[in-house]
C-alpha cells in the first residue's frame, strides 16, 4: 500500500514559543504554525509541537514521552546539532552523548524544555 506519506508524532509543549526556538536550533523548520501547532521538519522527518502541557503527565516518569531519531552517523550528528549548548541555552537537562548500547545501537539522550526525552540512534543499515 503506497498512500501513507508520513507518520508524525505529537510533541507537548509547556513553553510553545521556547520550544519551536529549541527545535529550529536544532536544525528543524517550521513549516506550518497557527498557534495551536507548529509542523517541524528536518529532511524526511517531521513531527507536531502542541500547544499544550499537562504537568502531572510530564512528571511521571511511567508515561514519558520518547521520540527516537535514527540517523546516519551518531557523532556527526551530535558535533553538528551541539546539545550540550542547547541544554544551556535553553535551560534543559544535560545531554548524554551517543555511546554504544547493549542491544548494539549507538545512541545519544536529549531532553527538550518540556521534558520529552529524544534518543538520537545511529542507523544501522
Amino acid at each position: 500500500m503506497d498512500q501513507v506519506l508520513a507518520l508524525r508524532p505529537f510533541v507537548p509543549a509547556r513553553d510553545f514559543d521556547l520550544s519551536q526556538r529549541y527545535y529550529q536550533a536544532l536544525g528543524f523548520a517550521v513549516t506550518l504554525q497557527d498557534g495551536q501547532v507548529a509542523i517541524l521538519k528536518q529532511e524526511s522527518f517531521s513531527f507536531i509541537l502542541q500547544n499544550f502541557y499537562v504537568k502531572a503527565s510530564a512528571e511521571n516518569l511511567m508515561i514519558q514521552l520518547m521520540i527516537q531519531l535514527m540517523v546516519r552517523d551518531g557523532d556527526a550528528w551530535w558535533r553538528a546539532a551541539d546539545p550540550a549548548r542547547m541544554a544551556a541555552e535553553f535551560d534543559a537537562p544535560p545531554p548524554k552523548p551517543p555511546a554504544m548500547q547493549p542491544w548494539g545501537m549507538k545512541v545519544g539522550f536529549l531532553t527538550d524544555p518540556s521534558g520529552v526525552l529524544w534518543r538520537v540512534a545511529e542507523s544501522l543499515f
